[in-house]
Formats: C-alpha cells, structure tokens, sequence
C-alpha cells in the first residue's frame, strides 16, 4: 500500500518543487479529491480543518508557486478575487456571481470566431473565457 503522500510527493518533485511539509499537506488537500477550484481564503480555511499549521501568506505563497510550475490555473474574477483550478487543460468557466462559484465549460463549448492579431514580438498563449451569470432570480 502506497503512503499518503506519495502521489503528491511524485507530482511535487516532477514539478521541480521541493516537497516541505507544508507544500505536501497543502497540496493533498487540494488533488486528493478531484478537480476543483479554490480561493486562498478557502484552502486556508480547510487547512486550519485539518490542523495543518499555516499562515494566510503561505497558502498565497504556495499556490503562485504551484501555478508557475504548471499545477494549478489561476483564474482572475474580479480585481478582489482569484480562484485556483487543480485543472489545468484547456476549459473555461461559467463564474456565478451572487454565490461566487464557478463551473467548468468544456473547451470546445467556446467558438472563437477571431482573435485580434497580438502585439509585435508576442504570441497568444492561452484565451480564458470567463461567462458571467446573475443566479439571483
């Protein structure tokens, strides 16, 4: 039987993350239990849960760190809110307003008719689509 962190202990490492306790046991709570999106206040609070001890600023710490090694997606709602997506292919989201959460759209839901050309000397990486609904009534 596999310990349990072996998965997230494998994923770390094949990142080029260093596995430190608190990268480990953040990083169970957010793939052991299938794709999901997750603020840090969120994260934060299911790791005060499950009496992992850390600060606000490490979980923020943690998941810039997961998204620049390719764990993660961030995806920016508004100017006050960013989410964390364990899914990282290419989708897009339906964002819910009232209740804050949001859905994954299946990539080829989205037609794009046309882009605009990108500035001199850059190239399109990635378009996210984020659909914005009033689920109030």
């Amino acid at each position: 039987m596999a310990r349990p962190y072996t998965q997230v202990l494998e994923r770390l490492r094949a990142a080029g993350l260093r596995p430190t306790r608190q990268r480990l046991a953040l990083a169970r709570l957010l793939f052991d239990g299938g794709d999901r999106h997750v603020t840090a206040e969120i994260l934060h609070g299911e790791a005060l849960d499950a009496a992992v001890r850390v600060s606000l600023a490490t979980v923020y710490n943690t998941l810039h760190q997961f998204t620049a090694a390719g764990l993660l997606r961030e995806i920016v709602v508004d100017s006050q809110r960013s989410y964390f997506d364990t899914n990282t292919s290419d989708h897009h989201h339906f964002f819910f307003e009232s209740s804050g959460r949001l859905d994954d759209i299946p990539n080829e839901r989205i037609v794009l008719a046309r882009l605009p050309d990108p500035p001199k000397g850059t190239r399109v990486k990635r378009v996210d689509v984020v659909v914005r609904l009033d689920d109030t009534g």
